[in-house]
Protein backbone atom coordinates (compact mmCIF):
# COMPACT_ATOMS: atom_id res chain seq x y z
CA UNK A 1 0.00 0.00 0.00
CA UNK A 2 1.56 3.27 -1.13
CA UNK A 3 1.91 5.80 1.66
CA UNK A 4 2.14 9.48 0.80
CA UNK A 5 3.77 10.49 4.09
CA UNK A 6 4.19 14.08 2.92
CA UNK A 7 0.47 14.76 3.55
CA UNK A 8 -1.08 14.20 6.95
CA UNK A 9 -4.61 15.60 7.09
CA UNK A 10 -6.09 17.04 10.25
CA UNK A 11 -9.24 15.03 9.55
CA UNK A 12 -9.87 12.05 7.27
CA UNK A 13 -13.56 11.26 6.81
CA UNK A 14 -14.75 7.87 5.58
CA UNK A 15 -18.20 8.41 4.07
CA UNK A 16 -19.70 11.43 2.32
CA UNK A 17 -23.30 11.29 3.53
CA UNK A 18 -25.01 13.83 5.78
CA UNK A 19 -22.69 13.35 8.76
CA UNK A 20 -19.50 13.03 6.74
CA UNK A 21 -19.93 15.99 4.44
CA UNK A 22 -21.19 18.23 7.26
CA UNK A 23 -18.00 17.47 9.20
CA UNK A 24 -15.93 18.15 6.07
CA UNK A 25 -17.58 21.50 5.34
CA UNK A 26 -17.45 22.71 8.95
CA UNK A 27 -13.92 21.41 9.49
CA UNK A 28 -12.60 23.18 6.40
CA UNK A 29 -14.43 26.34 7.43
CA UNK A 30 -12.56 26.21 10.75
CA UNK A 31 -9.19 25.83 9.06
CA UNK A 32 -8.73 22.07 9.27
CA UNK A 33 -7.09 20.24 6.36
CA UNK A 34 -9.80 17.71 5.45
CA UNK A 35 -9.93 14.63 3.22
CA UNK A 36 -13.38 13.22 2.38
CA UNK A 37 -13.58 9.66 1.01
CA UNK A 38 -16.79 8.41 -0.62
CA UNK A 39 -17.34 5.30 -2.77
CA UNK A 40 -20.60 6.52 -4.32
CA UNK A 41 -22.00 10.02 -4.59
CA UNK A 42 -21.50 12.70 -1.98
CA UNK A 43 -24.79 13.34 -0.21
CA UNK A 44 -25.30 9.72 0.75
CA UNK A 45 -28.61 8.06 1.53
CA UNK A 46 -30.50 11.24 2.36
CA UNK A 47 -29.89 12.97 -0.96
CA UNK A 48 -29.90 9.97 -3.30
CA UNK A 49 -31.97 7.20 -1.68
CA UNK A 50 -33.85 8.69 1.26
CA UNK A 51 -35.14 12.06 2.44
CA UNK A 52 -35.09 13.98 -0.82
CA UNK A 53 -36.41 11.42 -3.35
CA UNK A 54 -39.13 10.11 -1.02
CA UNK A 55 -40.38 13.63 -0.34
CA UNK A 56 -40.47 14.28 -4.10
CA UNK A 57 -42.65 11.16 -4.55
CA UNK A 58 -44.88 12.26 -1.69
CA UNK A 59 -45.30 15.72 -3.22
CA UNK A 60 -46.23 14.17 -6.58
CA UNK A 61 -48.79 12.10 -4.68
CA UNK A 62 -50.12 15.23 -3.00
CA UNK A 63 -50.62 16.85 -6.42
CA UNK A 64 -52.49 13.74 -7.58
CA UNK A 65 -54.77 13.90 -4.54
CA UNK A 66 -55.38 17.61 -5.09
CA UNK A 67 -56.38 16.94 -8.70
CA UNK A 68 -58.85 14.25 -7.57
CA UNK A 69 -60.29 16.51 -4.87
CA UNK A 70 -60.27 19.81 -6.78
CA UNK A 71 -64.06 19.84 -7.04
CA UNK A 72 -64.35 20.35 -3.27
CA UNK A 73 -62.75 23.76 -3.77
CA UNK A 74 -64.83 24.77 -6.78
CA UNK A 75 -62.03 24.01 -9.22
CA UNK A 76 -62.82 21.92 -12.31
CA UNK A 77 -59.98 19.47 -12.84
CA UNK A 78 -59.62 15.86 -13.89
CA UNK A 79 -57.11 13.27 -12.75
CA UNK A 80 -55.90 11.17 -15.66
CA UNK A 81 -53.30 9.03 -13.94
CA UNK A 82 -49.62 8.87 -13.01
CA UNK A 83 -46.83 9.12 -15.58
CA UNK A 84 -44.20 7.37 -13.48
CA UNK A 85 -41.43 8.19 -15.95
CA UNK A 86 -42.20 11.89 -15.59
CA UNK A 87 -42.41 11.54 -11.79
CA UNK A 88 -38.92 10.05 -11.76
CA UNK A 89 -37.69 12.83 -14.06
CA UNK A 90 -39.00 15.46 -11.63
CA UNK A 91 -37.50 13.59 -8.65
CA UNK A 92 -34.13 13.16 -10.34
CA UNK A 93 -33.98 16.84 -11.35
CA UNK A 94 -34.41 17.80 -7.69
CA UNK A 95 -31.63 15.40 -6.64
CA UNK A 96 -29.29 16.51 -9.46
CA UNK A 97 -29.66 20.18 -8.61
CA UNK A 98 -28.89 19.61 -4.95
CA UNK A 99 -26.02 17.22 -5.79
CA UNK A 100 -24.34 19.78 -8.05
CA UNK A 101 -24.72 22.43 -5.38
CA UNK A 102 -23.16 20.15 -2.78
CA UNK A 103 -20.23 19.30 -5.07
CA UNK A 104 -19.66 23.03 -5.57
CA UNK A 105 -19.72 23.66 -1.81
CA UNK A 106 -17.12 20.95 -1.16
CA UNK A 107 -14.86 22.33 -3.89
CA UNK A 108 -15.23 25.91 -2.65
CA UNK A 109 -14.20 24.92 0.89
CA UNK A 110 -11.08 23.24 -0.54
CA UNK A 111 -11.90 19.82 0.88
CA UNK A 112 -9.74 17.07 -0.68
CA UNK A 113 -12.37 14.77 -2.18
CA UNK A 114 -11.37 11.17 -2.93
CA UNK A 115 -13.77 8.89 -4.79
CA UNK A 116 -13.26 5.26 -3.89
CA UNK A 117 -14.05 2.53 -1.38
CA UNK A 118 -12.06 3.20 1.76
CA UNK A 119 -11.11 0.95 4.65
CA UNK A 120 -9.82 1.91 8.08
CA UNK A 121 -6.24 0.59 8.17
CA UNK A 122 -5.16 2.00 11.54
CA UNK A 123 -6.47 4.47 14.12
CA UNK A 124 -4.96 7.25 12.01
CA UNK A 125 -5.25 6.07 8.39
CA UNK A 126 -7.66 4.97 5.67
CA UNK A 127 -6.68 2.92 2.63
CA UNK A 128 -8.37 3.83 -0.66
CA UNK A 129 -7.46 3.35 -4.34
CA UNK A 130 -4.08 1.83 -3.45
CA UNK A 131 -3.11 4.77 -1.27
CA UNK A 132 -2.88 5.17 2.49
CA UNK A 133 -4.47 8.45 3.58
CA UNK A 134 -3.04 9.60 6.90
CA UNK A 135 -4.89 11.77 9.39
CA UNK A 136 -4.46 13.10 12.89
CA UNK A 137 -8.09 12.08 13.38
CA UNK A 138 -10.42 9.76 11.48
CA UNK A 139 -14.20 10.15 11.31
CA UNK A 140 -16.26 7.09 10.43
CA UNK A 141 -19.47 8.01 8.61
CA UNK A 142 -20.30 5.01 6.42
CA UNK A 143 -24.05 5.21 6.96
CA UNK A 144 -26.67 2.50 6.65
CA UNK A 145 -28.54 0.23 4.23
CA UNK A 146 -32.06 -1.24 4.24
CA UNK A 147 -32.44 -4.20 6.61
CA UNK A 148 -34.29 -7.45 6.11
CA UNK A 149 -35.31 -10.40 8.30
CA UNK A 150 -33.76 -13.89 8.52
CA UNK A 151 -35.00 -15.96 5.59
CA UNK A 152 -36.52 -12.96 3.79
CA UNK A 153 -34.46 -12.27 0.70
CA UNK A 154 -34.84 -8.86 -0.91
CA UNK A 155 -34.49 -9.71 -4.61
CA UNK A 156 -35.35 -6.38 -6.20
CA UNK A 157 -38.09 -8.04 -8.24
CA UNK A 158 -41.24 -8.68 -6.22
CA UNK A 159 -39.63 -8.37 -2.79
CA UNK A 160 -38.05 -4.93 -2.71
CA UNK A 161 -36.34 -2.41 -0.44
CA UNK A 162 -36.89 1.33 -0.34
CA UNK A 163 -33.93 1.69 -2.74
CA UNK A 164 -35.79 -0.39 -5.34
CA UNK A 165 -39.12 1.35 -4.63
CA UNK A 166 -37.59 4.73 -5.49
CA UNK A 167 -36.72 3.49 -8.97
CA UNK A 168 -39.74 1.27 -9.68
CA UNK A 169 -40.72 1.65 -13.34
CA UNK A 170 -44.43 1.30 -12.67
CA UNK A 171 -47.10 2.07 -10.11
CA UNK A 172 -47.89 -1.32 -8.53
CA UNK A 173 -51.54 -2.29 -8.53
CA UNK A 174 -51.18 -3.63 -5.01
CA UNK A 175 -48.46 -3.63 -2.37
CA UNK A 176 -47.76 -5.04 1.05
CA UNK A 177 -45.53 -2.81 3.17
CA UNK A 178 -43.71 -4.74 5.89
CA UNK A 179 -43.06 -2.21 8.65
CA UNK A 180 -45.21 0.66 9.91
CA UNK A 181 -42.41 3.02 10.86
CA UNK A 182 -41.39 6.19 9.04
CA UNK A 183 -40.20 4.54 5.80
CA UNK A 184 -43.18 2.19 5.60
CA UNK A 185 -45.92 4.75 6.15
CA UNK A 186 -44.32 7.27 3.80
CA UNK A 187 -44.22 4.79 0.91
CA UNK A 188 -47.71 3.53 1.77
CA UNK A 189 -48.96 7.11 1.65
CA UNK A 190 -47.27 7.94 -1.67
CA UNK A 191 -48.38 4.70 -3.35
CA UNK A 192 -51.97 5.15 -2.18
CA UNK A 193 -51.96 8.64 -3.72
CA UNK A 194 -50.68 7.07 -6.95
CA UNK A 195 -53.56 4.57 -6.91
CA UNK A 196 -52.00 1.47 -5.36
CA UNK A 197 -54.02 -0.82 -3.07
CA UNK A 198 -51.80 -0.79 0.05
CA UNK A 199 -51.66 -2.97 3.16
CA UNK A 200 -49.17 -2.27 5.96
CA UNK A 201 -48.04 -5.11 8.23
CA UNK A 202 -46.61 -3.95 11.56
CA UNK A 203 -45.68 -6.35 14.37
CA UNK A 204 -46.09 -3.76 17.11
CA UNK A 205 -49.51 -2.51 18.22
CA UNK A 206 -49.41 0.87 16.43
CA UNK A 207 -48.18 2.58 13.28
CA UNK A 208 -45.20 4.93 13.87
CA UNK A 209 -44.73 3.14 17.21
CA UNK A 210 -41.99 5.46 18.55
CA UNK A 211 -44.37 8.44 18.45
CA UNK A 212 -46.85 9.42 21.15
CA UNK A 213 -49.71 6.92 21.12
CA UNK A 214 -52.22 9.67 20.40
CA UNK A 215 -50.33 10.57 17.20
CA UNK A 216 -50.29 6.91 16.14
CA UNK A 217 -54.05 6.59 16.66
CA UNK A 218 -54.74 9.80 14.72
CA UNK A 219 -52.62 8.55 11.81
CA UNK A 220 -54.36 5.17 11.86
CA UNK A 221 -57.75 6.92 11.72
CA UNK A 222 -56.59 9.07 8.79
CA UNK A 223 -55.17 6.06 6.93
CA UNK A 224 -58.45 4.14 7.37
CA UNK A 225 -60.29 7.12 5.90
CA UNK A 226 -57.89 7.11 2.92
CA UNK A 227 -58.38 3.38 2.38
CA UNK A 228 -54.87 2.36 3.46
CA UNK A 229 -55.23 -1.01 5.19
CA UNK A 230 -53.00 -2.19 8.01
CA UNK A 231 -52.58 -5.19 10.27
CA UNK A 232 -51.07 -4.46 13.68
CA UNK A 233 -49.75 -6.54 16.56
CA UNK A 234 -48.73 -9.71 14.72
CA UNK A 235 -45.25 -10.43 13.43
CA UNK A 236 -44.18 -11.57 9.97
CA UNK A 237 -43.49 -15.27 9.44
CA UNK A 238 -42.69 -15.81 5.75
CA UNK A 239 -43.05 -14.52 2.19
CA UNK A 240 -43.36 -16.59 -0.98
CA UNK A 241 -43.97 -15.98 -4.65
CA UNK A 242 -47.42 -16.62 -6.10
CA UNK A 243 -48.25 -16.85 -9.80
CA UNK A 244 -48.60 -13.07 -10.09
CA UNK A 245 -47.03 -11.60 -6.97
CA UNK A 246 -46.17 -12.29 -3.34
CA UNK A 247 -47.96 -13.92 -0.42
CA UNK A 248 -47.08 -12.86 3.13
CA UNK A 249 -47.92 -15.12 6.07
CA UNK A 250 -48.03 -13.79 9.62
CA UNK A 251 -47.29 -15.62 12.87
CA UNK A 252 -51.04 -16.17 13.47
CA UNK A 253 -51.47 -17.79 10.05
CA UNK A 254 -53.17 -14.80 8.42
CA UNK A 255 -52.10 -14.22 4.81
CA UNK A 256 -51.97 -11.23 2.46
CA UNK A 257 -51.27 -11.17 -1.27
CA UNK A 258 -50.07 -8.33 -3.50
CA UNK A 259 -48.02 -7.54 -6.58
CA UNK A 260 -44.99 -6.43 -4.55
CA UNK A 261 -43.71 -6.62 -0.98
CA UNK A 262 -41.79 -3.59 0.29
CA UNK A 263 -39.52 -4.52 3.20
CA UNK A 264 -39.39 -1.37 5.34
CA UNK A 265 -38.28 -2.61 8.75
CA UNK A 266 -35.52 -0.05 9.16
CA UNK A 267 -31.89 0.45 8.23
CA UNK A 268 -28.74 -1.22 9.55
CA UNK A 269 -25.21 0.21 9.84
CA UNK A 270 -22.59 -0.24 7.11
CA UNK A 271 -19.56 -1.41 9.08
CA UNK A 272 -18.73 -4.98 8.11
CA UNK A 273 -15.32 -5.60 6.54
CA UNK A 274 -14.18 -1.98 6.88
CA UNK A 275 -11.43 -2.58 9.42
CA UNK A 276 -13.18 -1.01 12.39
CA UNK A 277 -12.84 -3.93 14.81
CA UNK A 278 -9.27 -4.63 13.69
CA UNK A 279 -8.36 -1.05 14.64
CA UNK A 280 -9.79 -1.65 18.11
CA UNK A 281 -13.04 0.32 17.68
CA UNK A 282 -15.77 -0.87 20.06
CA UNK A 283 -18.89 -2.15 18.26
CA UNK A 284 -22.35 -3.42 19.13
CA UNK A 285 -24.55 -5.22 16.57
CA UNK A 286 -22.67 -3.45 13.78
CA UNK A 287 -22.98 0.02 15.29
CA UNK A 288 -19.89 1.98 16.33
CA UNK A 289 -20.19 2.95 19.98
CA UNK A 290 -19.60 6.62 20.83
CA UNK A 291 -19.80 8.95 23.80
CA UNK A 292 -21.83 12.17 23.92
CA UNK A 293 -19.13 13.92 21.87
CA UNK A 294 -19.23 11.22 19.12
CA UNK A 295 -15.83 9.92 20.30
CA UNK A 296 -15.16 6.17 20.11
CA UNK A 297 -13.02 4.24 22.60
CA UNK A 298 -10.06 4.92 20.25
CA UNK A 299 -8.95 8.53 20.91
CA UNK A 300 -8.19 9.33 17.25
CA UNK A 301 -11.47 7.90 15.88
CA UNK A 302 -14.99 9.35 15.98
CA UNK A 303 -18.23 8.18 14.35
CA UNK A 304 -21.43 9.95 13.30
CA UNK A 305 -24.73 9.43 11.52
CA UNK A 306 -26.50 6.12 10.98
CA UNK A 307 -23.30 4.25 11.84
CA UNK A 308 -23.67 5.34 15.49
CA UNK A 309 -26.62 4.12 17.61
CA UNK A 310 -28.30 7.55 17.64
CA UNK A 311 -31.42 8.80 15.81
CA UNK A 312 -31.28 7.85 12.13
CA UNK A 313 -32.10 11.30 10.77
CA UNK A 314 -30.16 13.37 8.25
CA UNK A 315 -30.33 16.49 10.42
CA UNK A 316 -28.89 14.50 13.32
CA UNK A 317 -26.02 13.50 11.00
CA UNK A 318 -25.44 17.17 10.13
CA UNK A 319 -25.36 18.15 13.81
CA UNK A 320 -23.08 15.26 14.82
CA UNK A 321 -20.65 15.96 11.97
CA UNK A 322 -20.44 19.64 12.87
CA UNK A 323 -19.95 18.76 16.53
CA UNK A 324 -16.94 16.56 15.71
CA UNK A 325 -15.38 19.20 13.45
CA UNK A 326 -15.79 21.90 16.09
CA UNK A 327 -14.40 19.65 18.83
CA UNK A 328 -11.31 18.89 16.75
CA UNK A 329 -10.86 22.60 15.98
CA UNK A 330 -10.73 23.31 19.69
CA UNK A 331 -14.13 24.95 20.08
CA UNK A 332 -16.32 24.35 23.10
CA UNK A 333 -19.10 21.97 22.06
CA UNK A 334 -22.37 20.99 23.69
CA UNK A 335 -23.66 17.39 23.45
CA UNK A 336 -26.82 16.91 21.39
CA UNK A 337 -30.09 16.50 23.31
CA UNK A 338 -31.69 13.87 21.08
CA UNK A 339 -35.10 14.39 22.68
CA UNK A 340 -34.83 17.99 21.45
CA UNK A 341 -34.38 16.96 17.81
CA UNK A 342 -37.51 17.43 15.64
CA UNK A 343 -38.92 14.29 14.04
CA UNK A 344 -41.21 14.38 11.00
CA UNK A 345 -42.97 11.59 9.09
CA UNK A 346 -44.00 13.09 5.74
CA UNK A 347 -47.04 10.94 4.98
CA UNK A 348 -50.51 12.39 4.44
CA UNK A 349 -51.30 13.59 7.07
CA UNK A 350 -47.87 14.46 8.47
CA UNK A 351 -46.73 13.42 11.93
CA UNK A 352 -44.30 15.81 13.65
CA UNK A 353 -42.92 15.85 17.17
CA UNK A 354 -40.21 17.12 19.46
CA UNK A 355 -39.53 16.25 23.09
CA UNK A 356 -40.87 13.22 24.93
CA UNK A 357 -44.16 11.33 24.80
CA UNK A 358 -46.78 11.51 27.53
CA UNK A 359 -45.95 7.93 28.54
CA UNK A 360 -42.25 8.77 28.86
CA UNK A 361 -43.01 11.94 30.82
CA UNK A 362 -45.12 9.96 33.32
CA UNK A 363 -42.32 7.45 33.64
CA UNK A 364 -39.78 10.22 34.35
CA UNK A 365 -41.82 12.61 36.48
CA UNK A 366 -44.74 10.54 37.81
CA UNK A 367 -48.29 10.37 36.43
CA UNK A 368 -49.57 13.01 38.88
CA UNK A 369 -46.91 15.49 37.74
CA UNK A 370 -47.77 15.42 34.02
CA UNK A 371 -50.40 17.51 32.22
CA UNK A 372 -51.45 16.82 28.62
CA UNK A 373 -53.59 19.02 26.39
CA UNK A 374 -55.00 18.34 22.92
CA UNK A 375 -55.90 21.13 20.50
CA UNK A 376 -58.00 19.97 17.56
CA UNK A 377 -57.12 21.51 14.20
CA UNK A 378 -60.87 21.82 13.53
CA UNK A 379 -60.60 25.09 15.46
CA UNK A 380 -57.81 26.42 13.24
CA UNK A 381 -58.95 28.58 10.30
CA UNK A 382 -56.10 27.76 7.90
CA UNK A 383 -56.44 24.02 8.56
CA UNK A 384 -60.16 24.33 7.77
CA UNK A 385 -59.27 26.07 4.50
CA UNK A 386 -56.84 23.27 3.65
CA UNK A 387 -59.40 20.63 4.71
CA UNK A 388 -56.93 18.87 6.95
CA UNK A 389 -57.77 17.18 10.24
CA UNK A 390 -55.55 16.42 13.20
CA UNK A 391 -54.39 17.63 16.59
CA UNK A 392 -51.59 19.31 18.46
CA UNK A 393 -50.85 17.62 21.77
CA UNK A 394 -48.76 19.31 24.45
CA UNK A 395 -47.11 17.45 27.32
CA UNK A 396 -46.16 19.59 30.31
CA UNK A 397 -44.57 18.96 33.67
CA UNK A 398 -47.19 20.32 36.10
CA UNK A 399 -46.51 24.02 36.79
CA UNK A 400 -43.37 23.69 34.66
CA UNK A 401 -42.06 23.54 31.12
CA UNK A 402 -43.54 21.94 28.02
CA UNK A 403 -41.55 18.72 27.51
CA UNK A 404 -43.33 17.33 24.44
CA UNK A 405 -45.10 18.67 21.36
CA UNK A 406 -46.85 16.10 19.15
CA UNK A 407 -48.65 17.15 15.95
CA UNK A 408 -50.67 15.36 13.29
CA UNK A 409 -52.05 17.09 10.19
CA UNK A 410 -51.02 18.28 6.75
CA UNK A 411 -47.96 20.60 6.84
CA UNK A 412 -47.27 19.96 10.52
CA UNK A 413 -43.63 19.36 9.61
CA UNK A 414 -43.43 23.08 8.87
CA UNK A 415 -44.60 23.88 12.43
CA UNK A 416 -42.02 21.78 14.25
CA UNK A 417 -39.43 24.57 14.18
CA UNK A 418 -41.27 26.63 16.79
CA UNK A 419 -42.05 23.46 18.72
CA UNK A 420 -38.31 22.76 18.83
CA UNK A 421 -37.65 26.17 20.39
CA UNK A 422 -40.43 25.66 22.94
CA UNK A 423 -38.92 22.36 24.09
CA UNK A 424 -35.25 23.31 23.94
CA UNK A 425 -35.71 26.66 25.67
CA UNK A 426 -37.82 24.97 28.37
CA UNK A 427 -40.69 27.37 27.75
CA UNK A 428 -43.62 27.65 30.12
CA UNK A 429 -47.10 27.61 28.50
CA UNK A 430 -47.71 31.19 29.68
CA UNK A 431 -44.51 32.37 27.96
CA UNK A 432 -45.61 30.92 24.61
CA UNK A 433 -49.18 32.16 25.15
CA UNK A 434 -48.01 35.78 25.35
CA UNK A 435 -46.45 35.57 21.89
CA UNK A 436 -48.73 36.79 19.08
CA UNK A 437 -49.10 34.22 16.30
CA UNK A 438 -50.15 35.27 12.79
CA UNK A 439 -53.77 34.68 11.77
CA UNK A 440 -54.84 32.73 9.80
CA UNK A 441 -51.94 30.28 9.84
CA UNK A 442 -51.52 26.70 10.96
CA UNK A 443 -48.71 27.99 13.16
CA UNK A 444 -51.41 29.81 15.09
CA UNK A 445 -52.60 26.41 16.34
CA UNK A 446 -49.43 26.10 18.42
CA UNK A 447 -50.18 29.47 20.00
CA UNK A 448 -53.80 28.50 20.66
CA UNK A 449 -52.74 25.21 22.26
CA UNK A 450 -50.44 27.07 24.64
CA UNK A 451 -53.16 29.63 25.40
CA UNK A 452 -55.39 26.76 26.44
CA UNK A 453 -52.65 25.11 28.50
CA UNK A 454 -51.96 28.46 30.21
CA UNK A 455 -55.62 28.58 31.28
CA UNK A 456 -56.88 31.21 28.84
CA UNK A 457 -58.22 29.39 25.76
CA UNK A 458 -59.44 31.55 22.90
CA UNK A 459 -60.72 29.48 19.96
CA UNK A 460 -61.11 26.29 21.99
CA UNK A 461 -63.41 25.04 24.73
CA UNK A 462 -62.36 25.28 28.37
Amino acid sequence: MANDASTVFDLVILGGGSGGYAAALRGAQLGLDVALIEKGKVGGTCLHNGCIPTKALLHAGEIADQAREAGQFGVKATFEGIDIEAVHKYKDEVITGLYKGLQGLIASRKVTYIEGEGRLSSPTSVDVNGQRIQGRHVLLATGSVPKSLPGLEIDGNRIISSDHALKLDRVPQSAIVLGGGVIGVEFASAWKSFGTDVTIVEGLKHLVPVEDENSSKLLERAFRKRGIKFNLGTFFQKAEYTENGVRVTLADGKTFEAEVLLVAIGRGPVSQGLGYEEAGVAMDRGYVLVDEYMQTNVPTVSAVGDLAPTLQLAHVGFAEGMLVAERLAGLKVVPIDYDGVPRVTYCHPEVASVGITEAKAKELYGADKVVALKYNLAGNGKSKILKTAGEIKLVQVKDGAVVGVHMVGDRMGEQVGEAQLIYNWEALPAEVAQLVHAHPTQNEALGEAHLALAGKPLHSHD
